[in-house]
C-alpha cells in the first residue's frame, strides 16, 4: 500500500512516509559522523619534538585552550592562533621562547589599570604584574622593605579610571643613635620600645634610652640607645644575598646563568669590646640593624653530564651483539637507526638536540654515554621493547610515522 495520496494537485505525505523519511536521515548522519571519527583517529598520531610539532596549553584571564602549532617561537605560535598579546601584557615563558620540547604551558597575564596611592600622592598604571614591589616599580615609586602595600576594590572606578587600588602604607623614618652609632632606619611599630623590639635591640640594666621606651615615634624622630661604662663599636657589615639555584636537565653540567640578579644587604653591628692594657681581650655583639635587605639571586644551573664524543670503532654488527640485540632483529634495528642517524654513534640534531645511534631525545636518557653506540644501542633496545612490544612493531610504527 503507497505512503503518498495519489492526488496529483495534493502532495501531502503520509505519517508512515514521514517516519520512513527521518528513519534514513538519521542513518545516513551517523554513518558519516562515524567516518569522520574513524577519518581523525587514523591520521592522528603522537606529538614528538622531532617531527617539529608542539602542544601549546595557554592560560589567559581563566580560560584554558589548547593548539598544536609548528611555530619555532612562543610569539609566533600566539599570532598564528589568533591570540594577541598586546605591549603591556606579559607571558610566561617569554614571547621570544624558542619552542624546542613537546609540550608547553603558556600563562598569559594581562595589563588591567590599578590605581596606585601613596598618602597624598596618586598615580595610575597599566600593569600585568601582580605583587605590590612589581607595581610600585613600574610606578617609578620605591618601596622599603618595612612598607606594607594592599590591594582593594576601587568604591569609585569612573572618577579613579580603575577597579582595583593599591594603597601603600609606609613606614615611619626614625634616626635610630645605636651606642654612638646614627642610622636612618624604618618601621611600622608606633612605640620606641615596640621599634626597639621589632629590631632585636636587647636593653640592659646599663642602658639608657631617649625618649623613654613608651614614647609614640613620629616621623624623623631621633631615638638614642646608649651604654654606660662599656666600650663599644659600630660597624657596617655585608649581609650576603641568598642564591636559590634552578636545576636544568638540558643544559650541560658547568652551566650557570643568571635569570634574576640579587644584590647583597648591609647590616650595622654593634660589639661590646672588653679592653685590657690597650688591647682588646674580647668581643661579643650587642646589636645587629639591617639597614638593606638582601635580594635573592635566581641562577641557572645546567645538570646535563658532559660527555665524550665516541672513538671506540666498531661495526654495527659488532655493536648490535654487544648491546645483546638477537640477531632476528637486526635487520629491524638496521631499518630504524639507518634513517635515525646513519649508523654514526655521534651523530647529534642540532634543532631537538637528540643525539646517538638511537637519536634519544634528551640525551640524558641513556644511561652511561649516549655517543656510545652500544649504550645508545641498549636503552633503544628496552625503550622499542616497552613501547611496542618489540622490534617488529617498532619498525610499522616507523615505516608508518617516519618516527618512533
Amino acid at each position: 500500500m503507497s505512503g503518498w495520496i495519489s492526488d496529483p494537485h495534493l502532495a501531502i505525505v503520509s505519517p508512515r512516509a514521514i517516519a520512513k523519511w527521518l528513519f534514513m536521515s538519521l542513518f545516513m548522519t551517523i554513518l558519516t559522523l562515524t567516518g569522520l571519527i574513524f577519518s581523525i583517529k587514523a591520521n592522528a598520531a603522537p606529538l614528538d619534538s622531532r617531527t617539529g610539532k608542539h602542544v601549546i596549553t595557554v592560560y589567559d584571564d581563566g580560560v584554558e585552550k589548547g593548539f598544536v602549532t609548528e611555530a619555532d617561537n612562543l610569539e609566533e605560535a600566539l599570532k598564528q592562533e589568533g591570540i594577541t598579546i598586546s605591549r603591556n601584557d606579559v607571558t610566561e615563558p617569554a614571547l621570544s621562547e624558542k619552542l624546542v620540547a613537546a609540550t608547553y604551558s603558556v600563562n598569559v597575564y594581562r595589563a588591567r589599570p590599578v590605581l596606585v596611592v601613596d598618602g597624598n600622592k596618586t598615580s595610575k598604571v597599566l600593569t600585568p604584574y601582580q605583587t605590590g614591589e612589581q607595581i610600585a616599580e613600574q610606578a617609578d615609586l620605591s618601596l622599603n622593605h618595612e612598607d606594607t602595600v594592599k590591594f582593594e576594590a576601587s568604591t569609585d572606578p569612573i572618577a579613579d579610571g580603575a577597579f582595583e587600588k593599591m594603597v601603600i602604607q609606609r613606614a615611619t623614618e626614625i634616626n635610630l643613635v645605636l651606642y654612638g652609632k646614627e642610622t636612618v632606619s624604618y618601621t611600622q611599630k608606633s612605640t620606641v620600645g615596640e621599634m626597639l623590639a621589632e629590631k632585636g635591640i636587647k636593653l640592659e640594666s646599663s642602658d639608657t634610652v631617649s625618649p623613654n621606651i613608651s614614647t609614640r615615634l613620629t616621623e624623623k624622630m631621633k631615638v638614642e640607645v646608649w651604654r654606660d661604662g662599656k666600650q663599644t663599636t659600630t660597624q657596617e657589615e655585608v649581609i650576603n644575598k641568598p642564591i636559590e639555584e634552578i636545576k636544568d636537565a638540558d643544559k650541560d653540567s658547568g652551566f650557570r646563568e643568571v635569570k634574576t640578579p640579587g644584590t647583597d644587604g648591609a647590616k650595622n653591628v654593634t660589639y661590646e669590646i672588653e679592653m685590657r692594657n690597650g688591647k682588646e681581650v674580647a668581643r661579643k655583639e650587642i646589636a645587629s640593624v639591617t639597614t638593606k635587605e638582601p635580594v635573592k639571586e635566581v641562577v641557572i644551573v645546567g645538570t646535563k653530564p658532559k660527555v665524550a664524543p665516541y672513538t671506540g670503532g666498531g661495526s654495527k654488527d659488532e655493536w648490535l651483539r654487544a648491546a645483546g640485540i638477537p640477531e632476528s632483529d637486526w635487520d629491524y634495528a638496521d631499518a630504524i637507526v639507518s634513517p635515525e642517524s646513519g649508523w654514526n654513534p655521534n651523530a647529534t640534531n642540532r634543532s631537538s638536540g637528540a643525539c646517538g645511534l638511537a637519536q634519544a631525545l634528551p640525551c640524558s636518557k641513556v644511561p652511561g654515554n649516549p655517543y656510545n653506540p652500544v649504550d645508545s644501542l641498549r636503552w633503544m633496545d628496552g625503550y622499542v621493547k616497552g613501547r611496542y612490544g618489540g622490534w617488529a612493531g617498532a619498525y610499522n610504527f616507523w615505516m608508518s610515522n617516519h618516527w618512533y
